[in-house]
């Protein structure tokens, strides 16, 4: 089945995202419903994006639930027969959803296609080591996974593998994305990449900067706790605990350092990123959030 406008809809996750959503959304065409899921209470928020753009439905999640879960929320309230996900910093470029739609009609068994970063120096794909996939500058190609920052979704076909299990919601940041697109190929479906489909991602500037310290704290300790996660999930505890043996010991290496210069930022960096490793290796949920105010 090919995606058209009548059967696409938009996801799209905020948090404290005021600043870039506007940008984002003016980029999607009109006639495309859009679901942003925000992750707060803020009822003000919800009024004035749906008073400002007739397409868009706003829900708000009460808390700040994360990205995974925030697109599962998107998903389970969408009818139609696919979802692009889009980060509220991501910026569709002109024709982008076109080129998605033209491509779709040659692929098949896709399950999830993905537009192109504009910054070929930061690719938002990875291939695999072990296939022989190529980079395409104008025809579709397959890729082992994608960034979660722009992926549009085949729910048609993938509800049938997941039913609405897409985003493993133990991950609150960071490989999400990675850990969907595994799943996905180990059930031998294809993702690909539309070199013709451009978007431009701002990157890290998702969430308003005056929260800049927060959100850096933060981001550290996800990140290796989703990383250990991520590996211990999918190659066992062992293996996990190998491969962040080096994040581990530099990571420890700097806080001392940064102890001893008496830098208190660059010490609560790794600080947090020792506490983030050290909660998921004792089995602890992904509990931290950014201490900002309501």
């Amino acid at each position: 089945m090919s995606i058209s406008r009548q059967n696409l809809s938009v996801i799209i996750v905020s948090f404290k995202s005021d600043h870039v959503i506007h940008k984002c959304i003016s980029s999607i065409d009109k006639e495309i419903e859009i679901i942003v899921i925000d992750n707060s209470n803020n009822i003000k928020f919800k009024k004035s994006i749906e008073e400002q753009y007739k397409n868009v439905k706003c829900i708000l999640s009460s808390k700040n639930i994360g990205m995974g879960a925030g697109n599962n929320v998107g998903i389970k309230n969408v009818i139609k027969d696919f979802a692009l996900i889009l980060n509220p910093d991501v910026i569709l470029e002109k024709n982008a959803i076109d080129e998605i739609i033209n491509a779709s009609k040659s692929l098949d068994k896709f399950g999830i296609i993905a537009p192109i970063s504009d910054k070929p120096q930061y690719p938002n794909y990875q291939f695999d080591k072990n296939e022989s996939y190529k980079f395409d500058k104008i025809h579709p190609f397959k890729v082992e996974s994608v960034d979660g920052y722009s992926m549009l979704l085949n729910l048609k076909r993938l509800k049938k593998l997941f039913n609405f299990d897409f985003f493993d919601e133990n991950i609150f940041l960071y490989l999400e994305n990675d850990d969907f697109c595994k799943r996905l190929k180990l059930n031998n479906e294809n993702i690909y990449i539309v070199p013709k489909s451009k978007i431009h991602h701002l990157g890290g500037e998702a969430v308003d900067p005056k929260y800049e310290y927060e959100i850096e704290l933060s981001r550290n300790w996800h990140w290796m706790w989703s990383k250990f996660y991520f590996n211990k999930k999918h190659y066992g505890y062992l293996v996990a605990t190998l491969k962040i043996l080096n994040n581990l010991l530099s990571a420890k290496v700097k806080f001392i350092f940064y102890l001893i210069t008496l830098n208190k930022y660059k010490r609560k960096i790794y600080q947090m990123r020792l506490s983030g490793l050290f909660n998921s290796m004792i089995g602890n949920k992904s509990f931290h959030r950014p201490k900002l105010d309501s």
